[in-house]
């Protein structure tokens, strides 16, 4: 479960085609791919700032 085959992917691809038509394929794929910017651009600001923020309370909890 969970393996997604040739077949299926055909499939899925056939749907998508039928829903949105040929010519809003690439305005579609344009703004999927800067969402996924987006969103790998967040992830990553979130991962500085958790970062950040570890490295400051460990300077602060150090006894001086």
């Amino acid at each position: 479960m969970g393996n997604i085959g040739i077949g299926e992917i055909l499939v899925l691809v056939l749907v998508v085609l039928i829903l949105f038509g040929p010519n809003k394929l690439p305005e579609l794929g344009k703004s999927l791919g800067k969402a996924l910017g987006e969103f790998r651009k967040g992830i990553r600001e979130g991962m500085d700032d958790k970062e950040s923020s570890k490295s400051d309370t460990s300077a602060s909890s150090k006894p001086s």
